[in-house]
């Protein structure tokens, strides 16, 4: 499987013309690929945006929010990090979950440096003994990074950290709140001085390499998360089927993916206005990814099971393998 470090080897889509250019760097200057490790809804994706400093990964306090294998782009004067938020590492129970554990899974061996995610605001369970076992053999250097730190006093975050050290031994921690930030500056400096020395990877603006029709997609799987919750769970997905430049607006059509009719129908709502306030929530946050107004015009299917449906999950681009 092909290592990262090449941009060009894992696939990103061409940046636009006068954007390919690699700037400069300083001597002693470092970039790396970074995979960010860890169960189901310990903060990954809310620690990439932190640190990227703009909406890369959609958040959701479901678990198994991220789907795809997203990086976001963080550039500093003496290092620049590639940082890959996958899937949470959990027992899967479809031909979905299978998949996206072999894409976290898969990742660790294409990186410079693990960052390995816990939940440091909670005792280490049977979840965090799983993934570091399958860390034991990791080639690259391993980073311990215990998120949440705010949502418990400094004594008992002590306490924390000595259990989850007994779990790893004696690797770099970092404790941190992803979601304010506080401490998220010493885990950038700790990952950056980890990292080879090399150029930039990416222009130093990027702060992602992501299709604009991946990210569309999210973000109207965000709204879906956030305003259904436990209603319709992880059955759903998103396509966008047409975007569309006009003289006044980008016009776009996507598609809600659903197992269930009675899905279908919380998605729509009475008198559709659950889905219009999907729409509505989907739309604001476009609009500052495309920089301007967009109209929206969202539909729902029924496809049955397509989560245990190779062609369907390759469809959707979920992978084949």
């Amino acid at each position: 499987m092909p290592h990262p470090r090449s941009p060009s080897q894992a696939g990103p889509p061409a940046l636009p013309e006068g954007e390919q250019t690699v700037t400069s760097t300083p001597p002693g200057y470092r970039s790396g690929f970074v995979a960010l490790i860890g169960r189901p809804n310990v903060g990954k994706s809310t620690l990439l945006n932190q640190l990227v400093g703009h909406k890369v990964a959609i958040t959701s306090p479901v678990a198994q929010t991220t789907r795809n294998r997203l990086r976001g782009i963080l550039t500093r004067p003496t290092a620049q990090l590639v940082l890959l938020d996958t899937p949470g590492i959990h027992k899967p129970h479809h031909l979905l979950g299978e998949r996206l554990v072999k894409v976290a899974r898969s990742t660790i061996g294409e990186v410079d440096v693990v960052l390995l995610l816990m939940d440091g605001s909670t005792p280490p369970g049977q979840g965090d003994a799983y993934i570091t076992q399958l860390l034991r053999h990791c080639a690259a250097p391993l980073v311990v990074g215990l998120n949440k730190q705010d949502l418990v006093p400094p004594r008992r975050a002590a306490q924390l950290q000595r259990s989850y050290r007994g779990l790893v031994g004696d690797c770099p921690f970092f404790g941190f709140s992803a979601l304010h930030g506080d401490g998220c500056e010493q885990l950038v400096e700790g990952l950056s001085q980890r990292l080879p020395e090399g150029p930039h990877l990416y222009p130093p603006h990027a702060v992602s390499d992501q299709p604009e029709r991946l990210l569309l997609a999210e973000q109207i799987r965000e709204q879906v998360l956030h305003l259904t919750r436990e209603e319709v769970p992880h059955s759903v997905a998103v396509r966008i089927e047409d975007v569309r430049e006009e003289r006044h607006c980008t016009r776009i059509a996507a598609v809600v993916l659903v197992e269930r009719s009675s899905q279908k129908g919380i998605l729509i709502g009475k008198g559709g206005a659950m889905l219009k306030a999907i729409g509505t929530a989907a739309r604001l946050q476009m609009q500052t990814l495309i920089a301007g107004p967009v109209h929206l015009e969202l539909f729902v299917k029924v496809s049955p099971h397509w989560r245990r449906h190779p062609g369907r999950l390759a469809e959707l681009g979920y992978g084949n393998g």
